[in-house]
């Protein structure tokens, strides 16, 4: 299958800071349009790529489908490939975890899945990518995904489309990307094509070369000094340094005890990323967008990350930079998606379903950096944090902590009332 162009033609759409297109763009495709609606990514956008055309309104839901086609110069059928990744939050499974479920379709954010379907009635895509976290197809909760494959049925009729979502579920560090992240990437060509799922090159396994690390991504950065406003703050600030490189609070649980922890906190009753730290020799964990005082992942230094390590991790262009606010470049650069993984997804499918002959390597991931030093040595725990000593208690399950229990008993008081 071929787009009726020459050029392939990217119509981007949550575009944020614009990873995912970073990559799309270096796979070969050329963004006529990004829909962005917070202003500071915006700003991001204009000042790396001013050549790209951001719609007006930034909104989407302001955005009519016939001045979406006019603002990005096509009509019905050129535009080569439809990308975006509708926010995440409505399916998060953290969330899941803490409360026992999550808003879902029920959260106005997730209204975005509709727009997207919408976009993609106007413009009829040779292929539509759309990326999001894994629940989106969750364990029997996956309204989203249902909510989809209905509104891709729903243009097939309307237009003779043959749009068959495919479902692909990809950790990032398999491919090269120094960072675990766990997203899913749904796939439909006008035709109904589906791809192969691009062979893992990262990990354990045949053919496959070790995962690239934080240290082959940050390594040249580290320095023994660094701006005040990297500092950890707040009420654990002084504990992180008596936590060894790779873990989180958990190494503080009666669990680890035995290996040199205190028994601080229980098991599991706290976010995976409280108190969360990088080890040199391994790949990052998940970059967040909204990080707490306690939030990781910290560096192995005990400190906040740069926003320059951000987007290494990330592997945005080394040259990028983020506008806005250290919080709003935070946020940018943790919602975004790998700019190496845009570029996979972006070569496998010229490849598998316009057959064109193009590379197999990705130029945006890094490369190994030797002579990784040893972890930094592990302090004792501060005398104030002793007294939380005790038998703790370990996290029951999914949604059944105290939250998850004290918002079951007040909804069982409303229906009572």
């Amino acid at each position: 299958m071929k787009s009726g162009s020459n050029k392939n033609t990217l119509l981007s759409l949550f575009t944020g800071a614009g990873g995912f297109d970073l990559g799309l763009e270096a796979a070969g495709f050329e963004p006529v349009l990004c829909v962005e609606i917070d202003s500071e990514s915006r700003e991001t956008l204009r000042l790396n790529r001013p050549h790209w055309h951001l719609s007006s309104p930034g909104d989407i839901h302001k955005l009519q489908p016939s001045e979406l086609l006019n603002q990005s110069g096509l009509r019905p059928g050129e535009l080569t490939l439809l990308a975006g990744g509708p926010p995440c939050q409505p399916f998060s499974k953290s969330m899941y975890w803490s409360t026992g479920d999550s808003p879902r379709l029920r959260d106005p954010r997730a209204n975005t899945l509709q727009a997207y379907l919408d976009v993609a009635d106007a413009t009829l895509p040779q292929v539509l990518l759309l990326e999001n976290v894994k629940g989106l197809a969750f364990d029997g909760k996956d309204e989203g995904l249902r909510l989809l494959k209905r509104g891709l049925r729903k243009i097939n009729k309307k237009h003779a489309t043959s749009y068959v979502p495919q479902l692909i579920e990809l950790n990032t560090a398999d491919y090269g990307v120094p960072q675990l992240r766990e997203r899913v990437f749904i796939i439909a060509s006008i035709d109904g094509h589906q791809i192969a799922v691009p062979r893992q090159t990262h990990g354990t396994g045949l053919n496959r070369v070790p995962h690239l690390t934080a240290w082959d991504a940050i390594g040249d950065l580290d320095t023994d000094s660094w701006p005040e406003d990297l500092n950890a703050t707040g009420r654990w600030a002084e504990l992180l340094p008596s936590i060894p490189e790779g873990y989180n609070y958990q190494w503080h649980t009666p669990r680890n005890a035995e290996n040199g922890g205190e028994p601080l906190f229980g098991w599991r009753t706290r976010f995976w990323s409280f108190l969360l730290k990088l080890a040199k020799a391994q790949p990052s964990w998940t970059i967040q967008a909204m990080p707490g005082p306690a939030t990781g992942p910290f560096h192995w230094k005990s400190r906040l990350l740069s926003i320059e390590e951000m987007c290494r991790l990330q592997t945005f262009p080394r040259e990028y930079a983020i506008a806005g606010s250290q919080r709003s470049a935070r946020r940018q650069v943790g919602n975004a998606v790998p700019s190496a993984i845009g570029e996979l997804l972006g070569l496998e499918l010229r490849r598998q379903i316009f057959g064109d002959h193009v590379r197999r390597n990705l130029r945006m991931i890094p490369e190994h950096r030797p002579n990784c030093p040893s972890p930094e040595v592990v302090a004792d725990v501060p005398h104030e944090y002793l007294k939380l000593r005790a038998k703790h208690c370990e996290h029951p399950g999914p949604g059944l902590g105290p939250s998850a229990r004290l918002r079951k008993k007040v909804a069982n008081q409303k229906t009572r009332s």
